[in-house]
């Protein structure tokens, strides 16, 4: 009967029997929890145990989170429990696995978050594609990078609490031990996982360089495909397989993450994901140099390449393109429907969403506050209750009836009233136009409009 500590994916199978005993109550299989139907335990902790319920109401497959019994009968710690549910439930970001709710049911504390496939551990024990590893660096990254821009330290940062969902997306969980910094530092226990806590961590002083440390661990050991050990002084073994596929810059990169002493690492993840995206596009050593073809003669990049990456310069950060199209490899953004170099059809969207949540019907990101899918006009969501803000609103909705108007740019529809939007979105710096949806395009680059697919033949 095998567990794996911390994980919330479809990770162990433990039967079909008895899993625990809470306030004498045995949870089994296909026993109702409320509105909950327990199927299988899937992973158990220190703190709690993890079970693979269905939600009979939403008809959907859960992650349950109960504390151990001898928790729940202990209130400051019940209190840490409900904490974290609040902290989760305040970062609303793509990668942050969110709560779908936390509550007691018959006396017993209950938090419940989306079902993941497996976690990040179970991943990097197979190799992991550099350019894949990179995309995932980005990820964990910007996950920590929210956290510490919202306050909070998670101080148990490892790859069983990283979650692997569709899309190869990766959400943080387990926010137990997590602290809400009023300072840089600030006083705790020498909390977090033997293997990725950082010295000053263990001293009970920990800071947001304490999760720079544990993460960089991370990312090491999916690179290096070893983790590395006390007193981690370099070289740390694995790192010739490291300088073999990257280049000098991102070693440097690592190396700076893993100092053993704190004032040598970034500041916090928001300087180190800023430091990350400054050597990603030059990470790897193959697109250091050209390739060469089987027969020994040099082959240069296709213009298509080449055409992409002037895109990508001129426009791509305005756009939001950090997508492919799955046909063409062209650069795409979430709310393109079309791809605009080939014209292809992406009626689905296939990626990592930069929302919290996913639209059931086109898969596009969506906030946990809107009603209606502002990309599909997809409906039958219920809303959080709370209002969240975004900087990427743009414009305002045209109903003068309804409540909230926000619009973000290339939204189709409102996703507070589901009124359609009519005036054409422009593109920045372009002031080419679709003849056909009035939308903007930018001519010098595409052949087919992205939002309504017509050719209009002007790209190269």
């Amino acid at each position: 009967m095998g567990s794996r500590t911390g994980a919330v994916g479809r990770i162990a199978f433990c039967g079909s029997g008895f899993f625990a005993t809470m306030r004498g109550v045995q949870l089994k299989a296909r026993q109702r929890l409320g509105k909950y139907r327990i199927e299988r335990r899937i992973a158990s902790g220190g703190f709690a145990t993890v079970y693979r319920a269905q939600d009979t109401i939403e008809g959907v497959v859960v992650a349950l989170k109960v504390p151990h019994e001898r928790y729940l009968q202990n209130q400051t710690l019940l209190d840490e429990f409900k904490k974290e549910a609040r902290i989760a439930a305040s970062l609303d970001h793509a990668n942050i696995l969110p709560i779908k709710n936390a509550m007691f049911i018959d006396d017993v504390f209950v938090i419940a978050s989306p079902l993941g496939d497996r976690t990040f551990l179970d991943r990097i024990r197979r190799r992991v594609a550099p350019r894949t590893g990179l995309r995932y660096a980005e990820q964990m990254l910007e996950a920590v990078a929210c956290a510490h821009k919202n306050r909070i330290i998670h101080l148990d940062i490892k790859p069983e609490n990283f979650i692997m969902f569709d899309g190869d997306r990766l959400r943080l969980s387990d926010f137990g031990i997590s602290k809400v910094a009023v300072r840089t530092s600030l006083k705790a226990s020498g909390t977090g996982t033997l293997g990725y806590v950082a010295p000053e961590q263990a001293l009970g002083k920990p800071s947001y360089r304490s999760d720079v440390f544990s993460l960089g661990l991370v990312l090491y050991r999916m690179f290096a495909g070893v983790l590395p050990e006390w007193p981690y002084e370099w070289p740390l073994q694995g790192l010739d397989r490291i300088k073999a596929v990257f280049t000098p810059a991102f070693v440097a990169f690592l190396e700076k993450a893993i100092q053993v002493d704190q004032r040598g690492r970034f500041p916090d993840a928001v300087k180190m994901l800023a430091a990350f995206r400054k050597v990603k596009p030059r990470a790897l050593r193959v697109d250091a140099k050209l390739r060469k073809k089987k027969n020994g003669t040099t082959r240069t990049r296709d213009w298509r390449t080449v055409r992409f990456r002037q895109f990508k310069r001129e426009h791509g950060q305005a756009l939001g393109t950090r997508h492919e199209c799955k046909k063409c490899g062209g650069p795409m953004s979430e709310p393109m429907h079309y791809c605009p170099w080939c014209g292809e059809h992406h009626k689905k969207f296939e990626g990592a969403t930069s929302f919290p949540v996913q639209c059931g019907r086109c898969n596009r990101g969506m906030k946990k506050d809107w009603r209606y899918c502002p990309w599909c006009y997809g409906a039958g969501y219920e809303p959080d209750e709370r209002e969240y803000t975004d900087v990427r609103y743009a414009a305002r909705c045209s109903n003068t009836a309804c409540d909230r108007k926000d619009l973000m740019p290339f939204m189709r529809y409102c996703p507070w009233c589901r009124t359609k939007v009519k005036k054409p979105w422009p593109i920045e710096n372009s002031r080419d136009k679709c003849k056909h949806c009035g939308w903007g395009i930018i001519g010098e680059f595409w052949q087919h409009c992205p939002w309504c697919g017509r050719t209009h033949g002007r790209g190269r």
